[in-house]
């Protein structure tokens, strides 16, 4: 671990570990979800904090909130998207308040890299009422983490913090302290405050508005608030701008003569603090990343700048797409410098990425070489299925060649939306209704759908593909496991125990590389009967199965090879296309032997049949094993 006073560079989400650490932090939990899961990992790091995984972004906020009424720190890490998960508590938390501090973290993701939607929720804080800090860099990711801490406790309120995709994977310098040692709160039995059933909510709300108030009043004096004269600007500028986050640092670059009013905390605003900068600028400017938040709180403020007009309400800001919509709104049809402009020299300007991919060849993801869920997409698409997908690596079951899903919402959404499906595709069609889940997504929002399919009998299929893992996020563990937070051995819970448990009296346990047995197993699950079937394909994922380290890489027989291009269609990495003839990548080869079990001629061979090819397997190996 860092020594205390080392000046070390931080990924903003491990900053936002060390600030909780270094705050005193009793309890931090989450879920894991790109761009937040490495808060928790990192967390983990920590021995003198408790550190968990929830089941779900819901569980995680009740923890930290009963940690919170318990009178310890508490935090709680999730992607955009999770808050949504963990609303229904998070809005009850606003009234409610808090003893020890509690901050909830909210990963953002503009340009939707790993995300099904590109959500601000800064609008989560005035929701709920209840303020939101937004870091630029690692370094205020540590503070305002810290910060949030304090905040808490002092106004009774939990704390929103905003990160965003730059801010959780960019590092920047962090000077490390000291951790805090804050004794637990005394817990002191109070329904009025802890209950909260209509009378008492009623008396809570005017001490929320009360609350909202005061850190109105706190806004106008927080050091995360700051407004930047450059020198030599005094008096009226030309120009100004209201920005903060991610985009603070691109307007800087863009503008570094300008004056800025940078916001830390984005919700309450500085009412009177911004109208007097506005007062100073002839135009006002306000940049903010997705929507126009602070936009339109400015002109309940009164004030009309600049936003949304020029600049894109979806994805990533950057320095030349701020810099040149600003120009080019000022009468520079090219978006170059005007005369006696502050021009950015190239090697300072940030480089806008879109303009550097725009002519390189697509490179879609695809699940990985040996990948398990790869044969039961194989087998679905074989049998014409209806899949209605979720969220996880399997959702990639979707790309071509495989293209086997037809639907993907939300975490835990597709066996919900099978049981829609069934009740209104003509009965043909409907028999094939075939919902597709992770074993960690199963247990975060898979359960109770299931449940709702067993009561009302409702004859879909579930295939749980239980790779041991969330493996979209890095491989962390989760209830049915057998891993904690810190990838020590706890407690697991058995798939086919719950899934007798919630009613399911039809289910299989298949080995997918196992082609034959997985497809035996869908053709039984999908036949009538009453209610659900499920089948769980069990095998570990690729990446983290060690038997598959030293495994044997399949063979190319060419002279065997009739060029159906069955193999290609397995969508395999491990297979290239030389014509209309697969040639194996035997450095990504990882012999799972999928590729062996549906080629019709032999003409892949798998390590049990590899001695007799190693025999003559002059001409194979030249004709296109590609080793």
């Amino acid at each position: 671990m860092a020594t205390e006073g080392k000046r070390v560079l931080l990924y903003g989400n491990e900053a936002i570990a060390r600030g909780a650490y270094e705050a005193g932090v009793h309890v931090a939990t989450g879920y894991p979800g790109t761009p937040s899961t490495e808060i928790i990992e990192s967390m983990a790091r920590y021995e003198d904090v408790y550190v968990e995984w929830a089941p779900n972004e819901k569980v995680a906020l009740e923890v930290a909130m009963g940690a919170s009424i318990g009178g310890g720190r508490a935090i709680a890490c999730m992607k955009h998207v999770g808050v949504n998960v963990a609303a229904d508590p998070l809005m009850t938390a606003a009234y409610m308040g808090t003893n020890g501090g509690l901050v909830l973290v909210t990963a953002d993701d503009p340009g939707m890299h790993s995300s099904q939607n590109e959500q601000d929720n800064r609008w989560y804080g005035k929701f709920a009422q209840i303020p939101v800090l937004e870091p630029a860099d690692s370094a205020e990711a540590r503070d305002f983490t810290a910060l949030a801490f304090e905040l808490s406790e002092q106004y009774d309120t939990p704390v929103v913090l905003r990160s965003s995709t730059r801010i959780s994977h960019a590092r920047s310098p962090v000077q490390l302290r000291s951790r805090q040692e804050i004794a637990v709160r005394a817990y002191q039995k109070n329904p009025a405050k802890y209950v909260v059933i209509p009378a008492h909510a009623r008396a809570l709300k005017p001490k929320v508005l009360r609350r909202l108030e005061l850190l109105g009043e706190y806004a106008e004096t927080a050091a995360v608030n700051r407004v930047e004269w450059p020198a030599g600007v005094e008096g009226k500028a030309r120009r100004g701008f209201i920005t903060g986050g991610m985009a603070y640092n691109y307007v800087r670059e863009a503008f570094p003569g300008d004056p800025v009013y940078k916001l830390g905390m984005s919700y309450p605003l500085p009412a009177n603090g911004l109208r007097e900068f506005a007062a100073k600028v002839e135009t006002l400017y306000v940049v903010e990343e997705l929507d126009p938040f602070w936009e339109a709180e400015l002109r309940w403020l009164g004030l009309w700048p600049i936003g949304k007009e020029i600049f894109p309400a979806s994805g990533e800001l950057s320095t030349n797409i701020i810099r040149h919509a600003v120009l080019r709104h000022e009468g520079s049809p090219t978006g170059e410098p005007a005369e006696g402009e502050v021009a950015v020299k190239a090697e300072d300007a940030a480089i806008d990425v879109l303009a550097l991919t725009a002519d390189l060849p697509g490179r879609p993801p695809v699940l990985c070489p040996g990948c398990p869920h790869r044969g039961a997409f194989h087998v679905l698409r074989k049998l014409r299925t209806t899949v209605t997908g979720d969220i996880g690596c399997y959702t990639l079951g979707v790309m071509p060649p495989l293209g086997s899903i037809d639907t993907c919402i939300c975490m835990g959404a597709s066996i919900g939306s099978a049981i829609g499906l069934k009740r209104v595709l003509p009965e043909e069609q409907g028999q094939r209704v075939v919902a597709v889940i992770g074993d960690s997504t199963f247990v975060h929002s898979g359960i109770t759908p299931l449940i709702d399919a067993v009561h009302n009998q409702t004859p879909i299929v579930v295939v749980i593909m239980d790779n041991a893992t969330t493996a979209m996020t890095g491989h962390q563990g989760h209830p049915a496991s057998g891993l904690n937070a810190r990838r020590k051995e706890a407690p697991r819970v058995e798939l086919e125990r719950l899934v007798e448990a919630c009613g399911v009296t039809r289910c299989w346990v298949v080995d997918p590389n196992d082609l034959r047995a997985t497809e035996d197993a869908m053709r039984q699950a999908l036949a009538p009967g009453d209610g659900p079937a499920v089948v769980i394909t069990r095998r570990q994922c690729a990446l983290i199965d060690r038997s598959l380290r030293d495994a044997t890489p399949v063979v190319h027989r060419p002279d065997l090879c009739i060029e159906c291009g069955a193999c290609l269609r397995l969508g395999c990495p491990a297979l290239a296309r030389e014509g209309r003839r697969p040639s194996v990548m035997a450095h990504l080869c990882v012999g799972c032997e999928q590729c062996v079990q549906v080629c019709p001629k032999s003409a892949l061979v798998g390590k049990a049949g590899r001695r007799e090819t190693d025999a003559d397997a002059g001409s194979a190996t030249e004709g296109g094993c590609g080793q």
